[in-house]
Parts: structure tokens; sequence; C-alpha cells
């Protein structure tokens, strides 16, 4: 017989520790934040500012796919991403890989002023390569990310408000 499943607004015995948490505010409307936060390109590490490799394997309307892979000092790190979307403020993210697993939830609130705000709260545990790694340092290479993600969002919104 299969364990319980846990209660909601209680923690998952499978996913231990702590639940992460960032928040971005992105000067673009909801509409144009969604479309471009889940736009998912082969090209995104270079947003990032990162060296992965990014390919994308399939993609609905409803469901991206992709895998990312990238050489560190302690060998090839592998993450497989299934996204299911959910018109038009949110989006979920299952991932396995060799150094982490991760369920990731996105959610995007409008602000005042045109502008919009990202959510982003995750659980994640270390895969078979995994290390443990400090919340603090997890949440700041985190928003770091969503920091270049931000900057770029927001050259991509300008230069479509001039077109």
């Amino acid at each position: 017989m299969s364990p319980p499943a846990p209660r909601p607004g209680r923690p998952d015995p499978k996913w231990p520790g702590p639940e992460y948490h960032v928040s971005v505010v992105f000067r673009a409307p909801l509409e144009f934040a969604f479309r471009w936060c889940t736009d998912f390109r082969s090209d995104d590490a270079r947003l990032e500012q990162q060296g992965f490799e990014r390919k994308i394997l399939d993609r609905t309307p409803k469901r991206v796919v992709y895998e990312d892979l990238e050489w560190s000092n302690d060998g090839w790190h592998w993450a497989q991403y299934v996204v299911r979307l959910y018109p038009p403020d949110r989006w979920h993210a299952d991932s396995v890989g060799n150094y982490r697993d991760a369920k990731l939830e996105y959610t995007l609130r409008p602000l005042s002023s045109g502008r919009t705000r990202l959510d982003l709260k995750w659980r994640r545990r270390p895969g078979p390569k995994g290390r443990r790694v400090s919340k603090t340092e997890v949440e700041r290479d985190t928003r770091r990310a969503w920091l270049s993600f931000r900057d770029a969002l927001e050259r991509d919104y300008r230069a479509q408000q001039r077109r």
C-alpha cells in the first residue's frame, strides 16, 4: 500500500528541506510578461548569462518539454523540464536531473503602471550527482538569473513599443 498523499499546506516528505522563493517586478504588462517568460528557446542561456545548452523536445499550446546540459568542474549537469502552461498568469515545471530535481510554481500578478510581478516558489532535492546547497545560495543565484531575464524582457518590451 502506498503512503497517503500529504495534506494541502503541509510539506511533502518526498521533498524535504525549505521552500525557495524569488520575486521580480517587470516593467511590462502581464500579457507580454507571460508570453515572453513561457517562450522557451534554445538561446535562453545567453539571456541568463550562463553556459548551458538547451534543446526543446516538445511544444504544444499547454506544455513545453526541454533539456538543459552544462559542463562543470564535477562533470555534466543535465536536467529535463516538463512545463505546464496555465494562461494568462501562471505555469508549473517539474524537473529531473543528475544534480537536482525540482518542482517549480510561477505566478504573475499585474501591478499599477503596467508592471507585473513574478513570484517563483519551488522545492528542490539533490539528484545522484547533487550536493547540498544553502537556501541563501540557491535563492541568490536564481534571483540573479531572473534579474538578467527581467532586463532582457524589458528591452524586448521597449523595442516592441517603438515599432
